[in-house]
């Protein structure tokens, strides 16, 4: 079959792959914004990996129970284990979160704290230190989300926003409108609820979404700051180990975010974004099982080691074929700061991904094709063979 016959066949759809205790499958992309009252395709349990010649081993050592690797610029999978299973996320939701309503207030506008805005702050919460009758900038806020998972924060920034449920809501349906079909909302914090569930797909989806914000991209990358208090300001630093090299963790080489999170029944979750050599990537780690100390952070970071040593020679497992650059709904708010030399995001420009649909799937697909139709070809050419 010739190469524009597949991709007008396969469009929008597949990628061959290899599952390890899983025989050869397709894996079926997201639907579309025009697909969106098909029924959800049954997802491929196991892990994921592309098949193509030179990629490199999978780590040793994996226990989490999901997490996928993922080509953040092209929004290509390059491995995944369990990619679309259900689980509590624990505090990464707040990437959701913050997709949702960060670019609503302007990061210079200041809010006074009522005691009702606190209201409903989960027991044995993380937080930052918000008190009712101070004031606190909205940038001060998204610091405190962002560096200490703090959910007083959240609760401020959500009762701005319209209240704790109707934040709710609207991330339910930005989750919907992102194509993330695995998410159900019930506490924007992440704090456990019963029913409350993502997957390392919705969770990779929702974190390719912000870094489109440059406010996003610059918060979820700030290793320190200062949080006012009442009696000063006190510095904080972020949890994200990864980020910070704390704990016996080493910064790791080119990272720039996102966020960690635990909870009791989540376990210790994970989205780490990391950029080398002209390639930024996303792993999303969901509930290590080792038990080892700081088991998510050395997960997240082999998986990180093998996605670099694969770009450019690992095909796409799956694709996110839902646009992730902000509508007119989610434009960056007019106070944005510049983050490099030349004013650019750490996003790069990439951030009209799969705006008209599937074409940049295909482009994926197609060079992948021809790199391995390329690859056969050199092997007729020697030995006369070819392998299926």
């Amino acid at each position: 079959m010739s190469l524009d016959a597949f991709l007008s066949r396969k469009a929008g759809a597949v990628a061959v792959l290899v599952a390890t205790g899983v025989s050869s499958a397709c894996i079926p992309a997201p639907a579309l914004a025009a697909d969106a009252h098909r029924p959800p395709a049954p997802a491929v349990a196991g892990v994921q990996v592309a098949d193509a010649p030179g990629v490199p081993h999978l780590p040793e050592g994996l226990s989490a129970l999901s997490w996928a690797v993922t080509d953040a610029d092209s929004g290509s999978v390059l491995a995944a284990k369990d990619l679309h299973r259900k689980l509590p996320p624990a505090s990464t939701l707040k990437t959701l979160f913050a997709v949702t309503a960060l670019p609503k207030f302007a990061a210079d506008s200041v809010h006074r704290v009522e005691p009702a805005d606190l209201d409903g702050v989960g027991s044995g919460s993380s937080v930052v230190g918000v008190e009712a009758g101070s004031s606190y900038a909205v940038a001060d806020l998204w610091r405190g989300v962002f560096l200490r998972s703090g959910n007083d924060a959240v609760h401020v920034l959500a009762s701005m926003n319209g209240g704790w449920e109707a934040t709710a809501r609207e991330m339910q349906a930005k989750a919907r409108a992102l194509g993330a079909k695995d998410t159900t909302v019930k506490s924007p914090d992440g704090y456990d609820t019963p029913g409350q569930v993502s997957s390392a797909y919705d969770l990779t989806v929702f974190a390719r979404a912000g870094l489109a914000n440059a406010d996003f991209a610059r918060y979820c990358s700030t290793a320190q700051a200062d949080f006012p208090t009442s009696h000063g300001v006190t510095r904080i630093e972020n949890t994200n180990r990864l980020l910070s090299g704390a704990s016996g963790i080493p910064r790791y080489p080119g990272i720039i975010g996102v966020k960690n999170g635990y909870t009791t029944r989540a376990g210790n979750t994970l989205i780490a974004a990391a950029r080398r050599n002209g390639h930024t990537l996303l792993v999303t780690v969901m509930n290590p099982r080792s038990g080892e100390a700081n088991g998510v952070y050395k997960e997240a970071a082999a998986l990180l080691d093998w996605g670099f040593a694969s770009v450019g020679t690992a095909e796409p497992i799956s694709s996110m074929t839902r646009a992730v650059a902000p509508g007119p709904d989610a434009e960056p708010a007019t106070h944005t700061t510049r983050t490099d030399a030349d004013g650019n995001s750490p996003w790069r420009d990439a951030l009209a991904l799969w705006g008209g649909g599937v074409g940049a799937a295909l482009l994926a697909m197609g060079a992948a094709l021809a790199r391995r139709q390329h690859l056969r070809r050199r092997a007729d050419e020697t030995d006369g063979s070819r392998t299926r």
